[in-house]
């Protein structure tokens, strides 16, 4: 006998980055569950196929091909979503631009001060935004996608990347612990390396860094985009009622090994 206890059905989510990995996933699995979409990338192209998805099984869905780095963009998302639905029950906040790597000594402030930017100031402002809503409703679900690396070191040259993930670890707290009386909660998924397009090309490039990785994980794979489906319907439904301000590791064992760092001349780095 099947549970309603995950039923989304009447719900209205939005998530970002849904044109392809864990953004068009979580996305998927909502619409599965039975909510009614609102779905943001810079993506046309990959926004249009996953809508077309959610259309297929009979969702609602609208798409904002937008750049969350945008911030005089944000704000339009929610009030399009307002007119035609009347209320936001969830925000899956994935998006998030390519951070430049290299060594801390030499890093241009430009560069760490765009990877700021694109990590952190996008997602604040989309839950800024679904936090005005959700708080007027009295109940809402957000959950922001973060890292493990905002939690443990990674070193590799990640200085830019690791800091905004930090930050997006202490907005999830604060955010969740300043609202939590007002209904709204709000969640972090910290995934370790997961296989989408960016990181399969890095792969490519650089195919000694799969054993390092692997190293660190101790069941064995990669992660999968599909692997954050369970975790999304579960946060977004009212089974997750008293969890707020959780960072959930989604990384095959990572973070419990604590061998997910590695430094110029550990035994997994050569060079």
């Amino acid at each position: 006998m099947s549970s309603k206890i995950f039923d989304l059905s009447g719900k209205v989510s939005i998530v970002s980055g849904a044109a392809q990995g864990m953004g068009k996933a979580m996305a998927v699995a909502l619409a599965e569950a039975g909510s009614d979409m609102a779905i943001v990338d810079l993506n046309g192209e990959g926004l249009s196929e996953t809508a077309s998805y959610i259309e297929s099984i009979g969702r609602s869905v609208e798409t904002f091909t937008v750049d969350v780095s945008d911030v005089d963009a944000i704000p339009g998302i929610f009030v399009r979503v307002m007119e035609n639905c009347g209320r936001i029950d969830f925000l899956g906040n994935v998006a998030g631009g390519e951070t430049v790597m290299g060594s801390s000594e030499d890093f241009k402030v430009e560069d760490f001060e765009k990877s700021i930017k694109s990590l952190v100031v996008g997602r604040f402002l989309m839950c800024r935004e679904a936090g005005k809503i959700m708080l007027n409703q009295g109940s809402g679900s957000i959950v922001n996608i973060g890292s493990i690396g905002g939690i443990s070191s990674l070193g590799r040259g990640q200085i830019a990347y690791q800091t905004a993930m930090g930050a997006v670890v202490q907005m999830t707290r604060s955010l969740a612990t300043e609202w939590a009386s007002r209904g709204v909660r709000v969640n972090a998924i910290l995934p370790a390396q997961v296989l989408n397009p960016g990181l399969q090309g890095r792969i490519e490039k650089t195919p000694e860094v799969l054993n390092t990785f692997l190293s660190g994980i101790p069941a064995g794979r990669m992660g999968d985009p599909d692997d954050i489906k369970g975790l999304s319907v579960l946060l977004a439904s009212d089974a997750a009622s008293w969890i707020t301000g959780a960072l959930i590791p989604m990384d095959g064992g990572n973070t419990a090994l604590n061998a997910g760092g590695s430094y110029p001349g550990s035994p997994q780095v050569s060079g």
